[in-house]
């Protein structure tokens, strides 16, 4: 749980740093309280909106699941103080390309920890 919340906290210093749109500016406290935010929103909100769309994610063969991502990356970003979107950028795409990445490291994170339980090397 440490480790996801450590790479969390990088990824989100990474989206503040290179992914137009955010505050380039933010240090890495920012990252962390954004990290803390984005613990707390997926841990509240998320199965919320999951269960509430999981008809629609059937649907769309898990399609739909990105919506969910994105919504709640969007709230966590807005919530975050320091981590919201700029105006010089689209901040849906900010919002977008953040979710893509965040969605990416789970996804490494997942496999990365399932390996390890699995005892594969």
């Amino acid at each position: 749980m440490i480790f996801r919340f450590i790479v969390n906290a990088i990824a989100l210093y990474l989206i503040l740093k290179f992914i137009p749109g955010f505050n380039h500016d933010a240090g890495i406290g920012t990252a962390l309280i954004a990290a803390i935010v984005f613990g707390i929103v997926n841990m509240l909100l998320g199965p919320i909106l999951r269960l509430l769309s999981a008809p629609i994610t059937w649907l769309t063969h898990g399609l739909f699941s990105f919506v969910v991502n994105y919504l709640l990356f969007a709230v966590a970003a807005h919530v975050t103080p320091g981590f919201r979107a700029s105006g010089d950028f689209n901040h849906l795409l900010s919002y977008l390309y953040g979710t893509i990445v965040m969605m990416l490291v789970s996804t490494l994170m997942e496999r990365s920890t399932a390996d390890k339980a699995a005892g594969a090397p």
